[in-house]
């Protein structure tokens, strides 16, 4: 759905070239949600912005659906961009328009559908984001997760086959950000649309997205499936946000570790094996004696997980380490 070839953006600032996307190679499939996580300043908002072209790239090609954006003329952009809802961090309403006018505002500036068709629009997008009872109130008047659900509802108008969220959540409370999540995770299912979110929350990333992309001063510097980077992270900056999603203190365990015997494994496990009874049939198996030192289980995008740091002693440890990797255990050896 969405490829960029070596695409960059420079900005000038004060008489010199700063690059705040390096050129980049990305692709994005139909339908899947795509996370790209970063710390601020790392370049994920310019890349975000310049699908829909609200921000020039520098250079390369950018190609969404088959058309080649970065070649499109005004009136072929203006046309394109309404195939593109954008859903905003500080939510964007226009505080003097009621509920159902912010709304109907992109329906209105195409001029492509009459009032009544317009109502039935906005009431239908307003019905499934549970905000009906809501349509002639004021933005003042609502939550901010509510105000989030009215700019989710406005990105939708045009009937969109990608949606673009810039930090949408990072505004919200933990609690209202589970629901606007679900929201969105429900749209991508049921209206198959292509979602493009950026977020510097690990979290936001394991509960929503298919796949994702972390980027670093301006390059990615990891991507894969979800639950293949967030549970076997590659480069530095993946690791430290796993490590903060997880409250993960490595070097405070590495000093519990210095006084624990016996041989230190940490396991990965994934899907029907994270609820097997492995580690009691192996002991017995095998005669070795294990004590948990650390370990965490959830779920990722609906796909269940767990890892855990074992301390082995006794028996044979070849045969069980046989028997974990038999048994699709991910075994990584610490000590």
């Amino acid at each position: 759905m969405i490829e960029f070839h070596d695409v960059y953006k420079t900005y000038r600032v004060n008489g010199r070239d700063i690059q705040a996307l390096k050129p980049t190679s990305l692709s994005v499939r139909a339908g899947e949600v795509f996370g790209l996580i970063g710390h601020s300043g790392a370049g994920k908002s310019t890349l975000l912005r310049l699908i829909n072209r609200l921000e020039e790239p520098s250079g390369g090609r950018i190609v969404v659906d088959g058309v080649e954006v970065t070649a499109l003329a005004p009136e072929g952009l203006r046309r394109f961009r309404r195939q593109v809802g954008m859903i905003f961090q500080h939510f964007n309403l226009l505080s003097s328009k009621t509920v159902a006018d912010n709304v109907a505002m992109p329906l209105r500036l195409a001029g492509e559908m009459p009032p009544a068709a317009i109502r039935a629009r906005v009431a239908e997008l307003l019905r499934r984001v549970g905000l009906s009872e809501h349509a002639d109130k004021y933005p003042a008047q609502l939550s901010g997760g509510q105000k989030q659900r009215v700019g989710i509802a406005r990105a939708l108008a045009t009937g969109p086959k990608i949606l673009l969220c810039d930090e949408a959540t990072s505004a919200l409370d933990p609690q209202t950000t589970a629901q606007v999540l679900q929201l969105l995770a429900e749209i991508n299912r049921e209206l198959g649309l292509t979602i493009v979110l950026i977020t510097h929350e690990m979290d936001v990333i394991r509960r929503v997205c298919d796949r994702v992309a972390v980027i670093e001063d301006g390059a990615i510097v990891e991507q894969g499936l979800v639950v293949d980077v967030f549970l076997h992270p590659r480069h530095p900056t993946t690791v430290r946000f796993v490590q903060e999603a997880e409250q993960i203190d490595q070097d405070g365990l590495r000093e519990d570790f210095a006084h624990v015997s016996g041989r230190i494994l940490r396991l990965t496990l994934k899907g029907e094996t994270t609820h097997a009874p492995l580690l009691g049939r192996i002991a017995r198996a095998t005669g070795v004696d294990y004590s948990i030192l650390s370990g965490r289980f959830d779920r990722i995008k609906g796909v269940s997980y767990g890892q855990l740091i074992l301390a082995l002693v006794g028996g044979d440890f070849e045969a069980a380490l046989r028997q974990l990797q038999a048994a699709d255990v991910h075994v990584e050896v610490l000590r």
